[in-house]
């Protein structure tokens, strides 16, 4: 098999050009040049050709490696108040920036298991992402905060008072514990969630909390004392593992937190482990 950018003899099974960078022909390989694709299953990352003159922004950590005839470039994007805002909105100060001068590839991994979900912007729509969500995105997309209106909300809704803007026009990537569970709501339409599952959902989507209700439900049920509501119009990204809810688990484990169980509950399971003497 040969490259067709640049002549050079190929593996059987290769699936980029390693002097070039270009996509390989062969069978089961992606022939479009600006195709993104996801691969894996647990840590998943994305492949994302470049073609000349292209280029694409990253949260500075997340390169896995690039190919061909790429540059690398890190940046404070929108000077030192772009830069601050995405440190409030839980990214980097600095963004780095892949350019092609000719053709190239570069991937990109999410930093904890879980899923990459592409999102396609245009006309000015937006979404707001959980903090620490961003993995990359093409060069027309812009990084922001939103705060969120309600003082309960930002307080009890697990997500903060601030979270992350994406917007402008192309393509970014964004990641997530576990699995992710996608809903397009109608209006009026209305779902509660678990504070902290919450991945991004799109700027016609409300957002607020609600009270659990019940004196049972919130000292034993183990799901805190609220609910994050999301209502209708519009799409919702919800995730199956909280990178939160995976640490609380690991350190349960320790006899030094609440072994991912939330609320009232929790607290009770620690203090029987400080009484019952377990190891």
């Amino acid at each position: 098999m040969i490259c067709q950018n640049c002549g050079k003899a190929l593996a059987p099974d290769a699936r980029f050009c390693p002097a070039c960078g270009t996509v390989a022909g062969g069978p089961g390989a992606d022939s479009r040049p600006s195709a993104y694709h996801v691969v894996g299953d647990v840590m998943q990352a994305v492949v994302i050709p470049l073609g000349a003159g292209q280029e694409i922004q990253a949260e500075p950590g997340a390169l896995l490696y690039m190919a061909g005839d790429v540059e690398m470039d890190s940046s404070m994007k929108g000077g030192l108040w772009g830069g601050l805002k995405r440190m409030v909105g839980g990214e980097s100060l600095f963004m780095t920036r892949f350019k092609s001068r000719s053709q190239g590839q570069v991937a990109f991994a999410a930093p904890h298991p879980g899923k990459l979900k592409q999102l396609d912007l245009a006309g000015g729509a937006s979404w707001l992402c959980q903090r620490d969500s961003f993995l990359c995105a093409t060069a027309g997309i812009e990084m922001g905060i939103a705060f969120t209106k309600k003082f309960g909300a930002g307080l009890f809704g697990g997500e903060g008072f601030i979270l992350q803007r994406i917007g402008g026009n192309g393509t970014a990537f964004i990641h997530g514990g576990g699995n992710f569970i996608e809903f397009d709501l109608v209006a009026g339409q209305t779902l509660r969630v678990d504070t902290g599952c919450i991945v991004a959902f799109e700027e016609t989507v409300h957002y607020d909390i609600q009270f659990v209700g019940g004196f049972k439900n919130a000292l034993f049920g183990g799901e805190g004392l609220f609910l994050a509501t999301l209502s209708g119009p519009g799409k919702c990204v919800l995730q199956t593992l909280p990178f939160s809810r995976l640490a609380g688990r690991i350190m349960g484990l320790t006899r030094e937190g609440t072994g991912g169980v939330a609320g009232v509950g929790g607290t009770l399971r620690d203090i029987g482990n400080i009484f019952g003497g377990s190891e």
